[in-house]
């Protein structure tokens, strides 16, 4: 039998939030991965505006 597991990804308890290790992993990949394609569209445009 399938036993129902719902477990929040975030939780806010007064002030402080809290995240399950496999949320914050992956939403701090999803931001290096938006930071590395904002830097190198930063380099481009900087290279090819010249």
């Amino acid at each position: 039998m399938l036993k129902e597991h719902s477990e929040k990804k975030i939780m806010q308890q007064g002030s402080i939030t809290y995240f399950t290790k496999g949320f914050e992993r992956t939403l701090f990949f999803i931001l290096t991965l938006i930071m590395m394609i904002w830097g190198i569209a930063e380099k481009l445009g900087s290279y090819l505006g010249q």
